[in-house]
């Protein structure tokens, strides 16, 4: 068993890694960090883990936490992960990063959006953006995974067939996203309260919003070409699932059925990409607890435009269980161990 350790523990993607972990044939916790519940049971805070992992939430302690790991997974708020990383990973260990700090190939781009100082760009050479259908290959013999933001991974895979297949003009990407609550954090703020958040439907950072770079990063270098996109977030009153639509113009006349059959060819190796067929719409209800994204492309002749829906679950391929995929490709396991599972309702 590899033994792993989880900082930044008591967060809903880091109580959702250990979740998924202590199920999985190969990993074990053996540490969790957490500065708000220092001292207290991760069961007693996340009561649904009593029995499953019961660690007493320790101080982050790098000569301490060190000795009990091979491999950590930190989820940390950007900026604060690029100490934590760096530690790590000069320490021998292999890590897999939810934060932002680690996805940008240029400390400059980074510093453009999060407005912060990288200091340490040259681990940002190490780092593989880590969507595991893109990049399985150099993820396997990686030392430091960048696990991909939510919006980001959601929005990806809907249009990398397009882009690989040289369908669409790489300036008409439009996404228009929207997250769960639970894509805020797990934090006391009025606006993601509840009285605040239910029966409300709202988008929020019009322009400028920070996940913008990645994506155009990361369809750029898919592309081989200098891709820009408009990007549209909102939040919606439910716990956790994210549904992307994109929009985008043909280079040609398509149809629905080619698109498919694009898709269907472009994933066939990838068993947690589910392309929906027969008009069906992919549910965030249907991904929610699982790894698996779910998408739909449709081609609009009236308008020759492509419309592609995906949706993903925030908290599992938009965070916990996509790290826990690039941690079987880092170790040799099979990718699918401990993440073949329905989703959290009928």
């Amino acid at each position: 068993m590899i033994k792993i350790g989880i900082i930044g523990a008591t967060g809903y993607a880091g109580a959702e890694c250990i979740r998924i972990l202590s199920g999985h044939p190969g990993f074990d916790v053996s540490c969790v960090v957490s500065k708000t519940f220092e001292g207290q049971k991760i069961s007693d805070v996340y009561p649904n883990l009593a029995g499953l992992c019961d660690l007493v939430c320790e101080a982050l302690d790098y000569d301490a936490i060190i000795a009990k790991a091979d491999c950590f997974i930190t989820a940390l708020p950007h900026a604060a992960s690029q100490n934590a990383v760096h530690q790590l990973i000069t320490a021998g260990k292999k890590v897999v990063d939810l934060s932002a700090d680690y996805r940008y190939s240029s400390s400059s781009l980074y510093t453009d959006t999060y407005g912060l100082p990288h200091k340490y760009p040259e681990l940002l050479e190490q780092a593989v953006y880590g969507i595991p259908e893109l990049n399985r290959d150099i993820i396997k013999n990686a030392g430091l995974v960048a696990n991909p933001g939510c919006y980001p991974t959601c929005a990806i895979l809907g249009i990398a067939p397009l882009l690989v297949n040289d369908l669409i003009e790489f300036d008409s990407i439009n996404i228009s996203a929207v997250s769960g609550v639970s894509g805020a954090g797990r934090k006391a703020t009025l606006s993601y309260s509840y009285c605040e958040t239910d029966g409300d439907f709202a988008p929020y950072k019009i322009t400028g919003h920070r996940h913008t770079t990645e994506i155009e990063e990361q369809l750029s270098i898919l592309s081989r070409k200098t891709v820009i996109i408009g990007f549209t977030p909102h939040l919606a009153p439910f716990k956790r699932g994210m549904s992307a639509t994109i929009y985008t113009h043909a280079k040609t006349t398509l149809s629905t059925d080619k698109l498919i059959d694009i898709y269907n060819v472009y994933y066939k190796d990838d068993v947690f990409i589910r392309i929906k067929e027969g008009g069906a719409i992919p549910s965030v209800k249907a991904v929610a607890g699982t790894n698996f994204a779910d998408i739909t492309p449709v081609y609009d002749e009236r308008l020759k435009r492509i419309i592609v829906v995906s949706a993903i679950d925030n908290l599992g391929k938009g965070a916990a269980s996509q790290a826990v995929q690039n941690l079987n490709l880092m170790y040799g396991y099979t990718e699918t161990d401990g993440l073949l599972r329905a989703g959290l309702y009928i």
